[in-house]
């Protein structure tokens, strides 16, 4: 980046710094907080170990230092400015969620747009947030755009604040659904056959919430599949897995035609071969319905998130804060852009051209010197894909 746009990128966020009130964190002053500021070279420098009374008033450090990037921590301290962790004595943390587009499943790099890449990490945000409000019942959540390539989710809840990283971790597995058995969804009970003297075990797969409830929904789901098919066609498709022949999928098939009420309330021993459909269904259940979030971002309990409402200095757009009834309508590359770099356009030398979905517009910008909307300009410029010109 030459220093004609740093210089330009630097006033231009004091501008806007200058025209929006931030509104900290809770315990700000137990926070470490960072920035990196528009330095010459290819390497960004981290500026941290600063406390907020070291910064000062923050809105007018945001606009006297116009920073890059600028962070704060999510563990708390009793001495957040000392210059190393020993120091600073950790004393508790928010539990924070990235979701990154860039490292979703879903995306398909070089090919997905940067708008369809928010999207689906959007439908990410949604399974996560299932987790957090419906797994674990977490009440205190901020949601936010970063800015950038996805979504933060930061947990404030009492009883999670102190979690040592160890916890943490068993958090992660849990959305990620590492290590889930189908086993450990089932509740066993010993039931008296009829007509019969020896008691019979009848295994249930637990429906009410959880991994449970998310496996019978696919389970269940393919089970009216079936139901909706002929027969030739349901026994075909039923043969389509590893270790179901001619006789299993007829078993199977008979069992989900007779015993479809007794199904639905997670009764898998109907038959034999219906437990050893539906534990299939375990697996499906963590690949279509995990959360991925960046696991070292939620273990970390001295990890640096962006700051809402600062720009992020890799994209031009705010960090935007947002509620749960938000999401559907939050459009970030709408939404996102700031109203300081809306209403005229500037010259830059693009080098690197293509589409740009921006407010509401798309633009086939080429290469070369141009004048664009300054919001594009902006975005352009802090992706290293255009230079400022001389105006």
């Amino acid at each position: 980046m030459e220093e004609r746009t740093r210089a330009y990128l630097r006033g231009r966020f004091r501008d806007y710094y200058r025209r929006t009130e931030l509104t900290p964190p809770p315990a700000a002053n137990e926070r470490e907080w960072g920035f990196i500021p528009w330095t010459e070279g290819p390497d960004t420098t981290m500026v941290r170990h600063r406390s907020l009374l070291e910064l000062g008033d923050l809105s007018e450090f945001l606009v006297r230092k116009r920073p890059r990037h600028v962070y704060f921590s999510a563990g708390r301290f009793r001495d957040p400015g000392a210059s190393s962790m020993n120091e600073k004595d950790w004393q508790s943390a928010d539990l924070v969620f990235d979701l990154d587009a860039d490292h979703l499943p879903s995306v398909t790099l070089g090919e997905d747009s940067y708008g369809e890449m928010l999207a689906k990490c959007k439908d990410a945000l949604y399974r996560l947030l299932d987790f957090l409000t419906d797994d674990f019942a977490f009440e205190d959540l901020e949601i936010v755009f970063s800015g950038g390539r996805g979504y933060h989710v930061h947990v404030r809840d009492e009883n999670v604040l102190h979690l040592e990283r160890e916890h943490r971790r068993e958090i992660v597995d849990y959305v990620r659904g590492i290590g889930l058995e189908f086993d450990d969804l089932i509740e066993t009970e010993t039931v008296a056959g009829l007509g019969r003297k020896t008691p019979t075990e009848r295994r249930t797969l637990q429906i009410e919430g959880g991994w449970g409830a998310r496996t019978h929904d696919h389970f269940m789901g393919f089970v009216d599949e079936l139901l909706e098919m002929d027969e030739d066609a349901a026994l075909e498709r039923l043969q389509e897995f590893d270790g179901i022949g001619e006789g299993k999928a007829t078993a199977t098939l008979n069992a989900a035609r007779n015993n479809r009420e007794e199904l639905e309330a997670g009764n898998v021993t109907v038959h034999t071969a219906v437990a050893q459909l539906a534990e299939r269904f375990a697996s499906t259940a963590v690949e279509r319905d995990n959360a991925p979030i960046d696991e070292p971002v939620t273990t970390d309990t001295n990890r640096l998130i962006r700051l809402p409402g600062s720009l992020h200095g890799g994209s031009g757009l705010k960090t935007v804060r947002l509620e749960r009834d938000e999401i559907a309508d939050f459009d970030p590359l709408v939404d996102a852009v700031p109203e300081t770099f809306v209403g005229h356009e500037i010259t830059v030398d693009v080098s690197d051209g293509g589409e740009v979905e921006l407010n509401g517009n798309t633009f086939s910008v080429s290469e070369g010197a141009q004048s664009l909307p300054e919001y594009v300009a902006v975005f352009l410029m802090a992706r290293g894909r255009a230079e400022k010109e001389k105006e």
